[in-house]
């Protein structure tokens, strides 16, 4: 059974890399212009190590305490590669903590109050040494305007970015939004204003904003051709029952 679960993960990654090669074309862009996330937050240890062997090496997690569950787990097993964890989806101020030295790169920072408490306890972590830098975060923008979707609108994003600038203990390292599902053309609406956002957002921040994560597994490949550097993939991924189109 494991070895059938194996085999699958190889040629579904095959299967979706030939698909990721082709979008970023669109874009005239390379394979390593976009990181791949396994959402794993639904799955066992046993079906993230098969994903390892068939080459992931990015992996992403919603809950604290399934975070540390997996990364016990990996720990206890010699042979695994080196691999990263990302928290991808809405944190609660209360496992910050949890979080914090553990994960890469935050997806999912959707309001004022979540980056100064992200800053606030980050900082002290620095100054502890506890922390070797700042915690890499990206900026929910709620592009859709739907509203039962987190994040900051355009225009709040807008007026707050000198704020954001200006917390210590985070760096923001770029934009991540959802599209609203079964629409495709309204999904690349989304994520080509996610993209027309950065773009001005450089200009008057100054920062470079280099990753823009958006795209799941119904809609990835719109999203690499409209410039994500991020796509976020769980069925496609880990479900031999979801159908690929």
């Amino acid at each position: 059974m494991e070895e059938d679960y194996g085999a699958f993960i190889e040629d579904r990654r095959a299967e979706i890399l030939q698909r990721v090669d082709a979008s970023l074309a669109v874009s005239g862009r390379a394979r390593d212009e976009a990181e791949l996330v396994a959402v794993s937050k639904t799955v066992g240890l046993m079906q993230v190590l098969a994903a390892i062997d068939a080459g992931y090496r990015v992996f992403g997690e919603n809950r604290p305490q399934e975070l540390h569950r997996k990364l016990e787990g990996l720990d206890l097993v010699q042979e695994a590669r080196p691999v990263r964890f990302d928290m991808i989806g809405n944190l609660q101020t209360n496992k910050i903590n949890a979080v914090l030295g553990r994960v890469e790169l935050i997806h999912s920072i959707g309001t004022m109050h979540l980056a100064e408490a992200v800053s606030s306890r980050a900082s002290r972590r620095l100054d502890a040494g506890e922390l070797a830098a700042p915690q890499r975060v990206l900026i929910e923008v709620n592009v859709s305007g739907e509203e039962t979707k987190g994040g900051f609108s355009p225009d709040e994003l807008r007026r707050s970015m000198d704020e954001l600038q200006s917390l210590c203990g985070i760096r923001i390292e770029g934009l991540m939004t959802m599209a609203p599902r079964g629409d495709k053309s309204r999904a690349r609406a989304c994520f080509a204003g996610l993209r027309e956002l950065r773009d001005e957002l450089r200009v008057s921040s100054g920062l470079e904003l280099h990753e823009l994560s958006c795209g799941m597994s119904e809609d990835y490949e719109i999203a690499l051709e409209e410039g994500s550097t991020i796509v976020r993939l769980g069925r496609v991924v880990f479900d031999p029952s979801f159908e690929v189109l």
